[in-house]
């Protein structure tokens, strides 16, 4: 749960810090703790029992998180019994009740069991592991790719294997937070830039000594924001400053580039991008991730990135389910045509009816609300009135740039976005957002 001390809310949502549960404030006819009988409180757990922010916002009806879904991620879903639109989730071509996949999954079961007991290094690599890296591999236009059992894995693990001391890692501050937690990790001098912004780039890379290891790490799709990163000019800075590029295409993988290849693909850029990044829980309807490179690098990373080595491999199912979903985006391309076809459709309604979009460029669609309670508020607003959708705080946008983070997904109908649109027009003139 975010914290939710920001700006105006300060008074309805501070963390508790008066003396209640879990100090040793003794009452007036109290014995003191010392005096006591059984196990005295543990401080590590003080800041446990002194989170209310969950609770404040629960006691005011309008928690938004850990919605239970009780059905397939589609374009609708049922929670509580009810059918509900789905316009908060990353499932872009539509892909995660596709019949083809489950059948592949569901082979794949048959054929190899539920799970590798075991990481890649050791025992835990499978044919299909190996069929699915040459299947990115190709898609990307790299030498090798490798697979993780997340994607926060392969961030955490590529750029913490990669970033030694004496190295910097340069990172977009609206960068994915499984990035920011690689940086921290890794033994290097860890700087950040302003969200796409290649002067204040330019301004950290004149300050490294040239000799210096560096490695530049960005989304490619910022899924918050919605907006795609001018690669063109930071590989151009990259190259200059004698910098790596690593690309995060969690987001862009199935949107953007020829067949849903990605960020570089997009923009002609591959052989200018050392890593490219991708995960398997958004368009391509499983679980886990991968990091594409030059068959030297992906050798380094297989004996030296430690997420890979002491975790457990990519079950067979996912795997499978993966490898079925990529077969279906690159034979049915119209699917990627349809995803761009409705986002228009969503994005110009909107517009029109007086949201602010700020610079989105893809399917993920920000509706700023600027104040944590109407975000809140709009989201419990939208679910009464049929229609799912995730509200964004602090810290995943900054304080003032509370949003409602709408996504839209290749197998919504025409008419199940009108509807949308209907919705947010009338609860958007309810609390004042609209005029």
């Amino acid at each position: 749960m975010p914290t939710l001390k920001h700006g105006r809310n300060d008074e309805l949502l501070q963390c508790a810090s008066s003396p209640s549960v879990g100090t040793d404030v003794v009452q007036e006819g109290e014995k003191p703790l010392s005096a006591r009988t059984g196990p005295r409180p543990l401080p590590l757990f003080d800041k446990v029992r002194n989170f209310k922010g969950a609770d404040q916002v629960r006691a005011l009806g309008l928690y938004p998180y850990f919605r239970t879904i009780s059905s397939a991620q589609d374009s609708e879903v049922i929670i509580n019994g009810r059918k509900v639109l789905m316009l908060g989730s990353n499932s872009y071509l539509g892909l995660t009740n596709h019949p083809k996949i489950k059948e592949a999954a569901k082979a794949a079961i048959d054929r190899y069991g539920t799970g590798c007991a075991g990481s890649r290094f050791l025992n835990g690599s499978l044919d299909i592991h190996l069929q699915l890296e040459q299947a990115l591999a190709r898609l990307v236009k790299k030498e090798a790719a490798l697979l993780y059992s997340t994607g926060f894995q392969v961030n955490l693990g590529v750029i913490s294997a990669l970033v030694g001391k004496g190295d910097f890692v340069l990172a977009d501050k609206s960068d994915h937070a499984s990035i920011v937690e690689g940086c921290q990790v890794s033994l290097g001098e860890f700087v950040r830039f302003a969200h796409k912004d290649m002067a204040s780039l330019e301004s950290r890379l004149q300050k490294i000594d040239p000799e210096a290891g560096k490695l530049i790490v960005v989304d490619g799709v910022f899924s918050m924001e919605g907006d795609i990163i001018q690669l063109p000019e930071l590989c151009r800075l990259a190259e200059q400053y004698n910098a790596a590029v690593m690309v995060d295409d969690a987001h862009a993988i199935g949107v953007i580039g020829k067949n849903g290849s990605g960020t570089a693909s997009h923009f002609g850029m591959t052989n200018e991008v050392q890593l490219i990044m991708g995960t398997f829980s958004k368009s391509l309807a499983s679980l886990g991730g991968f990091i594409a490179s030059d068959a030297q690098t992906i050798d380094y990373l297989k004996h030296n990135s430690r997420p890979l080595i002491f975790s457990a491999s990519m079950s067979p199912a996912n795997a499978a389910a993966v490898k079925a979903a990529l077969d279906i985006m690159l034979s049915e391309p119209e699917r990627i045509a349809q995803l761009w076809r409705n986002t228009e459709r969503m994005q110009q309604g909107l517009v029109s009816l007086g949201f602010d979009l700020g610079a989105s460029e893809t399917p993920i669609l920000p509706v700023y609300c600027r104040s944590l309670m109407t975000a809140f508020k709009l989201c419990k607003r939208l679910d009464e009135e049929g229609v799912f959708v995730n509200p964004v705080v602090s810290p995943a946008v900054p304080p003032g740039q509370e949003l409602i983070r709408v996504s839209l997904m290749a197998t919504h109908t025409a008419s199940q976005i009108d509807f949308a649109l209907d919705k947010f027009g009338k609860v958007g003139r309810e609390l004042g957002l609209l005029v």
